[in-house]
């Protein structure tokens, strides 16, 4: 396993982390005892950052990993997200920050947090959304600072919304946060364009999500591929976005061919061939994923012919299962 600057934090974590996700049962049925197997499996592969929310079963994931973190020796960092108050998700462009994120409501959602990991600060914690609406006044992001001095956080983070990731170029160059979580992959290439080199510039951890594109590019799905009505996945591939998925995903393995890279090893090397990528959280949920995808780490780096090939797949999407 290698190992990256978390931007400028003073935290170092390992390129392939753990995605915490599915441990909470938001991926259809999941067992506990293989949830903690797939976590000490990750770390004994040299995973070091875990990425989790208050949302992935309602705490579930986060008190599974507490339970591990008090079982290992290692010096492991994870990273959680506090969720707006209920209202629109993503939140509109008239959504108030300080009606959707409180400070008395950050307060006590951060203490629940604590509570689960069993930790007396947490390493990196991120706002699970955020507007572009928020910026002029980033109120929830002070009130953090705040918690960030009294010794509750070691880092801010910000989770970008599907849909205008790029709001967030703006909290970086204001040094408001230290790490910004975003959606990059062979598919959602965005990012490429401003965030990845403002993070870069302004020593702003990256942490990616959706990697795999929410396993499509994993290489597992075919046409008749069903999923558990509880799995998140079936809203996400609703309707015919799976058939269409497919089809670009052929057309991913062809470019790939005598690579030396399977499908998903090639969506975890494209990723980590950006400088500005601290580390990308596929998410795990079996011993079997835990070892395949922590031993990307240790394959050769993608050439940048072949990165450039990958360049063409570059699906503009945005929040593309709220609609057609």
């Amino acid at each position: 396993m290698k190992y990256r600057d978390l931007g400028r934090t003073g935290m170092k974590v390992s390129e392939i982390g753990f995605g915490g996700w599915a441990i909470g049962g938001g991926w259809g049925p999941q067992d506990d005892a293989e949830s903690l197997k797939a976590l000490h499996a990750a770390i004994d592969n040299g995973v070091t950052f875990i990425d989790t929310a208050a949302g992935y079963g309602e705490g579930r994931s986060e008190r599974l990993i507490g339970k591990v973190l008090r079982e290992r020796k290692e010096q492991l960092l994870v990273a959680t997200k506090t969720p707006p108050l209920p209202g629109y998700w993503p939140p509109s462009p008239y959504c108030k920050a300080e009606e959707r994120y409180p400070a008395t409501y950050l307060r006590q959602n951060i203490e629940e947090r604590l509570k689960n990991l069993g930790v007396e600060r947490i390493d990196v914690l991120q706002l699970h959304t955020w507007t572009r609406a928020w910026n002029r006044d980033a109120v929830p992001l002070h009130v953090l600072a705040k918690l960030k001095k009294e010794g509750k956080i070691r880092a801010i983070g910000v989770s970008t919304p599907e849909q205008d990731q790029s709001s967030v170029v703006d909290l970086m160059k204001q040094g408001l946060v230290d790490t910004v979580q975003v959606i990059y992959n062979i598919f959602e290439q965005e990012p490429a364009a401003e965030l990845l080199p403002v993070a870069q510039e302004q020593g702003i951890g990256v942490i990616v999500r959706v990697a795999l594109d929410e396993g499509a590019l994993a290489g597992r799905f075919t046409a008749q591929t069903k999923f558990d009505p509880g799995d998140f996945r079936s809203r996400y591939f609703a309707g015919d976005r799976l058939e269409r998925t497919l089809k670009r995903v052929t057309e991913v393995e062809a470019d790939i061919s005598g690579s030396g890279y399977t499908l998903p090893q090639a969506a975890l090397r494209f990723v980590l061939a950006s400088p500005a990528v601290s580390t990308v959280i596929p998410g795990i949920r079996s011993v079997a994923q835990a070892r395949a995808n922590t031993s990307v780490s240790d394959l050769p780096e993608m050439p940048e012919a072949l990165q450039e090939k990958l360049h063409r797949h570059n699906w503009p999407r945005a929040f593309w299962y709220g609609g057609k």
